[in-house]
């Protein structure tokens, strides 16, 4: 394997994020997102690539004044197991500092990745009930997700929601 890079995302690899994520649409580990939502969003990922490729990516969308979530995190299936992930997340985390966040949460099928990266599985409430009644007005997904609302389980049935608490890192330089 060839070295790989991690970088924010550009409207240029909106069209390799797509294709990377087709095939995962396909098997249902992850959901569709249209062309126009993906460039819509294009400000919130970061991919890694290898010799001019695409090999993974992920996204931090902000939810709340001090969450965020991470989303579309993936990685082709060659490149699983040499760390792209972790530099995925970890940039993904410094991301989310810079941002003044400190909860990351994700929906996933792969608890034991992320809880190797510090998140744990949540239960119901996480949030105070004035931000819960706020974040009901959401029409974005990944709240009804965080929030575990009834109308979004049929399409993560066997998913597990989990949360960090960030840590800012010493800038040393």
């Amino acid at each position: 394997m060839s070295d790989y890079l991690v970088r924010r995302a550009r409207a240029a690899d909106v069209q390799g994020i797509s294709a990377l994520l087709e095939p995962l649409v396909e098997r249902r580990i992850l959901l569709g997102k249209d062309i126009a939502v993906l460039y819509g969003a294009v400000q919130e990922f970061v991919v890694a690539e290898s010799e001019g490729r695409l090999i993974g990516c992920g996204a931090l969308h902000v939810m709340w004044e001090d969450l965020g979530e991470v989303r579309t995190l993936l990685v082709q299936d060659g490149w699983k197991r040499h760390g792209v992930g972790r530099a995925i997340v970890e940039d993904l985390e410094s991301n989310a500092i810079e941002l003044g966040l400190s909860r990351l949460f994700c929906l996933t099928f792969e608890v034991d990745f992320f809880t190797r990266r510090g998140f744990a599985p949540i239960g119901e409430q996480v949030v105070d009930p004035d931000v819960y009644t706020q974040l009901l007005r959401s029409g974005d997904e990944g709240v009804a997700e965080f929030l575990d609302l009834a109308h979004v389980k049929p399409n993560t049935l066997g998913n597990t929601r989990m949360l960090k608490q960030l840590q800012e890192r010493s800038l040393d330089v």
